[in-house]
């Protein structure tokens, strides 16, 4: 029994489980902060797209969240609170000093307190690395703390979701838009990406050549290496460290979040203890291995059956990587434990953004007094740097992004988003950079949609100001709008938004 129960266990992988761990408490600790700052004002009570209504209309087995008991603004930022509290303590390593128990209930909570903010946040809520934070947050419950021997399937399970992330993102490429297989994809990308920063302006003017480069660099690191991952280390180790080194060259160029924040964490859970002998922190682990200690119902049990458990919901992700309908960023059960993934199936040719405008004019003619409200870190002002923001992020800013290529009725929050502007509404003003109107609201707003391109040159314009961009006026989006508007205070009260 004991050779079997030694079978179920790794001493190769002690260092590496402890890093995996503070990582994703210091991730799980950006996701919170997110939560508690943007969360009240996003889908709170009176918020963009208030969760109350949503679940309302929802059944908790198909939505599991917490705040189906209280979706009040207390309750959003009591459990962000407390999920920030939680983070700290995994970050620090409090729950792997204790018993096997709290590492449990700790990891365990805040999985079900991060899900509980995925499930009831709806679109703000909906991208792949909110999916990915509670796929390997979800393992994370089973790692065990410090003083248990680690697991010897988790390993193989870090490989498998690192594997279907990477090879899902190769797989909708090719099948999703034409100039990943002609190669001119990088042509476009660094400009007509969600939120550029500011190395992304020397990307986008790279040599063409280069960018072909880039892409066949991209198939290869997507659609090959990750087989990789499953190899004896002479092979699994350079697919890891060259997939690393991808990921460091996205975060320089743009920003997606913790995507990529996250795939590095993956790297490091595929790796091994041995792979840090270079680094002189082996012997570190050989010299503890005989501190952990074999708990029989931990190991023999309730991690073979998890494991084979993941491995049954693996089927339907697995299914959709063969695809010829592949989906990007899906989840296939409400508690988003095996999910599919996927990037830039298709890449937009030219960069749209929207600019919010307010007038106090009594008319609002179209060559009235309109001022511009500026958003966090999206691009408007044409003068100012793209910002570095990643894994910290702005959620409705990377949602004008997506409103800005296709109608409004395809994003009817915004309608809201202008109601809440035309009352200086101080929680959705907070969301913003300016408040173009501070003494009293605008009489109207309108939202027009401009055509952006990276400025060829960073020419100087004075001393203080570069045009980083060039702009051209494209269409209306959404016309004038004022809350004296009947028809518009119509909509917005049927939708239950103005009172």
């Amino acid at each position: 029994m004991r050779d079997v129960l030694l079978r179920s266990t790794t001493t190769n992988w002690l260092l590496i489980r402890l890093w995996l761990k503070r990582l994703l408490g210091l991730m799980y600790l950006n996701a919170f902060l997110i939560a508690f700052n943007q969360a009240p004002a996003l889908v709170g009570e009176h918020g963009l797209l208030p969760m109350k209504h949503y679940l309302s209309q929802a059944r908790f087995s198909d939505t599991p969240t917490l705040f189906f008991l209280n979706s009040s603004n207390l309750a959003i930022e009591v459990l962000a609170a407390v999920g920030v509290l939680l983070s700290i303590g995994a970050t620090i390593g409090f729950f792997d000093r204790r018993r096997i128990w709290l590492s449990m209930l700790g990891w365990g909570g805040l999985w079900v307190f991060y899900l509980s903010f995925v499930n009831a946040g709806q679109t703000f809520w909906g991208f792949g690395w909110e999916m990915l934070i509670l796929e390997v947050g979800f393992l994370a419950v089973f790692l065990g703390p410090n003083s248990v021997a680690a697991p010897a399937m988790m390993p193989w399970l870090f490989r498998w979701l690192l594997f279907r992330l990477m090879f899902g993102a190769g797989m909708i490429k090719v099948r999703g838009d034409s100039c990943w297989l002609d190669l001119t994809c990088m042509f476009y990308h660094y400009e007509t990406q969600p939120l550029p920063n500011p190395l992304s302006w020397f990307f986008h003017h790279l040599p063409p050549w280069l960018h072909r480069g880039e892409v066949l660099f991209t198939h290869f690191v997507e659609l090959i290496l990750p087989f990789g991952f499953f190899f004896p280390p002479l092979i699994r180790w350079p697919a890891i460290v060259v997939t690393a080194l991808f990921q460091i060259v996205l975060i320089l160029s743009g920003n997606l979040a913790w995507l990529n924040f996250m795939t590095l964490l993956l790297c490091i859970g595929s790796l091994d203890d041995q792979a840090l002998s270079r680094l002189r922190l082996y012997q570190r682990a050989r010299d503890y291995q005989y501190q952990y200690q074999y708990v029989r119902w931990f190991h023999l049990w309730l991690v073979p059956a998890v494991t084979a458990f993941i491995l049954f919901l693996s089927y339907a992700p697995a299914k959709n990587l063969l695809a010829r309908n592949q989906q990007m960023n899906a989840s296939f059960d409400p508690l988003h434990l095996v999910n599919t993934y996927g990037a830039f199936g298709s890449v937009t040719r030219t960069r749209f953004e929207l600019l919010i405008e307010g007038t106090d004019d009594d008319t609002p003619l179209p060559n009235g007094h309109w001022r511009a409200y500026e958003f966090k870190r999206k691009p408007g002002d044409v003068y100012r740097m793209p910002q570095q923001i990643s894994p910290y992020y702005f959620k409705l800013d990377w949602q004008i992004w997506f409103a800005a290529m296709s109608p409004y009725w395809d994003h009817p929050w915004i309608l809201n988003l202008v109601a809440k502007l035309l009352q200086n509404d101080q929680e959705t003003l907070a969301l913003l950079a300016n408040n173009p109107f501070p003494d009293q609201p605008p009489k109207f707003i309108r939202v027009e949609r401009y055509e952006y391109h990276f400025a060829p040159v960073l020419e100087p314009v004075d001393v203080a100001r570069v045009a980083w961009w060039e702009r051209r006026r494209s269409e209306t989006y959404l016309p004038p709008l004022s809350l004296n508007d009947p028809e518009y205070a119509g909509l917005l009260r049927r939708l239950g938004w103005l009172n």
